[in-house]
């Protein structure tokens, strides 16, 4: 058990850190049990939200317009994220998409992580469900769903009940669930789009006269090339 690490949590475009962006991030930093420092932003992914992500989580395309950019919150976020302990529900999730970012920027990113998803798992298995709302409501927590900052000061109270109620019922020889262990999860970087991409594609746009619901200059190389492709099947040159 630790009483000092970082919980973050992250709303993003999908569920997958290769092709998906971050739109919110939320942290909470505990020390001693005690919570030190919180701090949440939205952040602009380069492209419209999906529907189905408005309907998750609330946020909309306008609310993110004049949001910082990866690269701008990024810095700030691994400041914070200084204590080896992330906290996080299903954390291997939100670790992918900060080490995504990370990596693509040639920035180490190595953490040791506490699931609540896994203790919840392990020892409330009668329970319906062990989402995070729904353990919410099962312990009388407070939460706003699907938002950043709200979900991570959730996990937190979370984290502490759990300790409260089960962390002296852990048995010899069964790993502790309460403990840190080295998060793994293999991350390979993305370049940004080279500059004949980006100028393909803005030719394209402007030749078709096209409304896009993305930003050239944010794509990778894979994407553009992705979206280099698409338009050339649909439009011709």
């Amino acid at each position: 058990m630790t009483d000092s690490y970082v919980c973050v949590d992250l709303e993003t475009t999908g569920l997958n850190p290769k092709k998906d962006r971050i739109i919110e991030i939320g942290v909470v930093k505990v020390e001693n049990n005690v919570v030190v420092e919180e701090w949440g932003t939205f952040v602009n992914p380069g492209r419209q939200l999906d529907e189905r992500v408005v309907e998750l989580t609330g946020i909309q395309d306008r609310q993110l317009e004049q949001a910082p950019s990866i690269d701008e919150a990024l810095p700030r976020l691994l400041g914070l994220l200084d204590s080896p302990v992330l906290l996080g529900h299903s954390v291997i999730f939100d670790y992918s998409f900060i080490k995504k970012a990370a990596v693509d920027r040639r920035i180490p990113f190595e953490k040791e992580g506490i699931d609540t998803l896994k203790i919840a798992r392990k020892y409330l298995p009668e329970l319906e469900s062990r989402s995070l709302e729904y353990l919410c409501r099962h312990y009388g927590i407070s939460h706003r769903a699907h938002r950043a900052l709200c979900d991570a000061r959730a996990t937190v109270e979370l984290y502490q009940k759990l300790v409260e109620q089960f962390c002296d019922k852990e048995e010899e020889n069964v790993t502790d669930l309460f403990c840190p262990k080295k998060l793994q999860c293999h991350i390979k970087r993305e370049t940004p789009a080279t500059i004949p991409q980006k100028e393909q594609l803005y030719k394209l746009v402007d030749k078709h006269r096209l409304i896009i619901d993305y930003d050239i200059e944010t794509l990778s190389r894979s994407e553009a090339s992705r979206r280099i492709a698409r338009l050339l099947a649909e439009y011709g040159r």
